[in-house]
């Protein structure tokens, strides 16, 4: 472990300049000392004096030497998209990482998961059967561990709600997967990294959902963003199978604005967690982040939001 006196060392397992990734850096950096393996550099480890080990994560076979002195483990890794072989050969590099973690003086070890999904896509989906396979391997190591499963994220350059507002900016109809009435109840990247930290200091085991401050039904969420957009809500109104196949067929043109598994996740309506407790602040409300997204895209020169802020009416 540790040397006494010195900052505790951090493993940090994925991208840094993924969404999660930037904020992780900022809130572990000022406690602890970071060694981030992943496969291009990402300039804000540079400047941080971060340990970079290039490495596929899928791909090494021995992790012993890069948890020398490590107290805790974060491991953000994992593919959004991609085939069974993708999925397999990173979900057994991560595998190979907990059996190591078993082999040495037994950091703490943090897991990003996702919710619970729709069971057709939790017994036939690549992305999830080996989600879900590390999550048990985990879960029987017998280590220190805690999984955390955080509903749909947001933040500067995300993939969903950032994307939803550029697409009602630029075209007069918006898709409306379904009836609109499931809900959601995003989290910011940021909340989601200091969960991360919270989490590295205590001892629990076990699997924790984190969702936002606010659940939203999903058709009152995209009317008020169209609101903030000085619009007026213009749907283009599909049934569950014709969104499914929407997406589908986004997802064959090689769109990846949206997969059809994120639209059954969707219209299933299992993305509404409850708010995770446990922070020494409350947790970061959507709405600025919307309106400063939205000014963005109308070009207006202030963004940033002050104090309390309300949907626009």
């Amino acid at each position: 472990m540790s040397a006494t006196g010195s900052l505790p060392r951090m493993l940090l397992v994925g991208g840094s300049g993924g969404v999660v990734g930037r904020a992780v850096l900022p809130e572990f950096l000022p406690t602890h000392r970071i060694r981030s393996v992943h496969r291009h550099r990402v300039s804000a480890e540079t400047t941080a004096g971060v340990e970079w080990v290039p490495a596929d994560i899928g791909r090494v076979e021995d992790w012993r030497p890069l948890l020398e002195d490590v107290d805790v483990v974060v491991n953000l890794a994992w593919h959004r998209w991609g085939n069974t072989t993708r999925f397999r050969r990173l979900g057994g590099g991560l595998e190979r990482l907990v059996d190591a973690a078993r082999q040495v003086d037994a950091p703490r070890f943090l897991h990003v998961s996702v919710p619970e999904a729709p069971a057709t896509l939790e017994r036939g989906l690549p992305y999830l059967t080996y989600k879900r396979r590390l999550d048990r391997t985990l879960v029987e190591s017998g280590l220190s561990y805690r999984i955390v499963r955080p509903t749909m994220l947001f933040a500067r350059g995300d993939r969903l709600l950032g994307v939803m507002l550029r697409l009602m900016h630029r075209y007069p109809l918006f898709p409306m997967f379904g009836s609109g009435r499931y809900h959601v109840s995003p989290i910011a990247s940021v909340d989601l990294a200091a969960i991360l930290h919270r989490e590295a200091g205590l001892s629990q085991v076990g699997t924790v959902d984190a969702g936002g401050p606010t659940r939203f039904e999903y058709r009152d969420l995209t009317d008020r963003m169209f609101g903030l957009l000085g619009k007026r809500p213009r749907y283009w109104h599909l049934g569950p199978r014709g969104s499914v196949a929407l997406a589908q067929l986004l997802q064959d043109l090689g769109s990846t604005a949206i997969y059809a598994y994120e639209v059954e996740w969707l219209l299933a309506d299992l993305l509404g967690l409850a708010p995770y407790e446990g922070l020494d602040r409350p947790l970061t409300p959507l709405e600025p982040y919307l309106r400063a997204e939205a000014s963005r895209l109308l070009g207006h020169a202030r963004t940033a939001v002050e104090g309390p802020s309300r949907w626009r009416e």
